[in-house]
């Protein structure tokens, strides 16, 4: 017989509490590979008396599934916050260190501080709040940063429906601006738009030379 998948679980947050570290928040981030867009962190502190159902990797659920996961973490998370860092951004400092700077916005942004902070990857962001470890594979393996990969999931992705809104060509509400052929076809087609990240290919000069 299979063996099941292994779930997120809250043992590093407990683990921390026990030795009075606490509150303990999760941060992850969405959107590095996307052509268009921000890069969007969240920032979660669950209530260890009221951890949310369905939460998981957001990479392994389905749309459905992460958006009522979404609405338990929202309904009984002690804390939850987002940032972004824009495609402007982006292109100013590269994609790694927006990612880490969108981290560390939305650890700041939390309406309660928190004490520790445990990172998905191995890369942690300089100057946070407060202290903090990398968990590679953490949105696998932490609850707190399962629950901020899915926060932060749901909410890029409902940003690109409204930039949809205002830029229909591209098609930003089917693929979150993912290089897929209508992407790239509305690109080729359309030339880039603000929210484009221009220091990525097709964009580069080396790229068009």
């Amino acid at each position: 017989m299979a063996k099941k998948p292994s779930l997120p679980h809250f043992r590093y947050e407990r683990l921390l509490a026990k030795d009075a570290v606490w509150p303990v928040a999760g941060t992850d981030e969405v959107g590095r590979g996307p052509l268009a867009g921000p890069v969007a962190a969240a920032a979660v502190i669950l209530d260890p008396k009221r951890l949310p159902k369905g939460v998981n990797d957001s990479k392994a659920l389905t749309a459905e599934a992460r958006l009522a996961a979404y609405d338990e973490i929202m309904r009984h998370a002690l804390a939850v916050s987002v940032a972004f860092a824009s495609a402007a951004e982006i292109d100013a400092i590269n994609i790694r260190q927006a990612s880490l700077t969108a981290m560390r916005r939305a650890l700041a942004a939390l309406a309660l501080a928190p004490r520790y902070a445990l990172v998905d990857g191995n890369d942690l962001p300089t100057a946070l709040c407060c202290a903090g470890e990398t968990i590679v594979g953490g949105d696998a393996r932490s609850l707190s940063i399962a629950a901020a990969s899915i926060v932060a999931k749901v909410t890029r992705d409902r940003l690109m429906a409204r930039l949809c809104r205002l830029y229909p060509v591209y098609g930003f509400s089917r693929h979150v601006g993912y290089a897929t052929p209508e992407h790239l076809a509305a690109i080729a087609q359309h030339g880039p738009c603000p929210y484009h990240r221009m220091s990525f290919s097709p964009f580069r000069a080396a790229d068009v030379a």
